[in-house]
């Protein structure tokens, strides 16, 4: 990204999208989104309908992003924080109300063709 492109941008993938915690598919979608912030990593958002949310608790954890709003965190088992939402976002990012994205150092998320 450079300077003068916008802070973030969200690119729709059509490409198969997995998360995995150990042997534990947690998510699969060909629907992800993946955002692009300046001085952050790129990190997909895959839709609730595509992730087990019945495998995730949410947790007390919330942060506050002065460009997307407050997030919700979800944990895994004795994992916490290993993903979060954006449930009602700042005004420009309603693309990713509802969706998850996943700490790539708590699971290992996979692109596919």
């Amino acid at each position: 990204m450079t300077a003068t492109e916008p802070r973030i941008i969200l690119n729709p993938q059509i490409h198969r999208v997995q998360v995995m915690i150990g042997d534990t598919l947690l998510a699969d979608t060909s629907r992800a989104f993946e955002l692009r912030e300046r001085g952050y990593p790129p990190r997909f958002y895959f839709p609730r309908e595509d992730v087990r949310m019945d495998l995730l608790t949410r947790s007390d954890t919330v942060t506050h992003c002065p460009f997307k709003g407050d997030a919700a965190y979800f944990s895994f088992g004795d994992q916490s924080d290993v993903a979060w939402s954006y449930e009602r976002p700042l005004e420009g990012m309603e693309t990713i109300a509802e969706y998850l994205a996943f700490d790539d150092a708590k699971a290992v998320v996979t692109q596919g063709r």
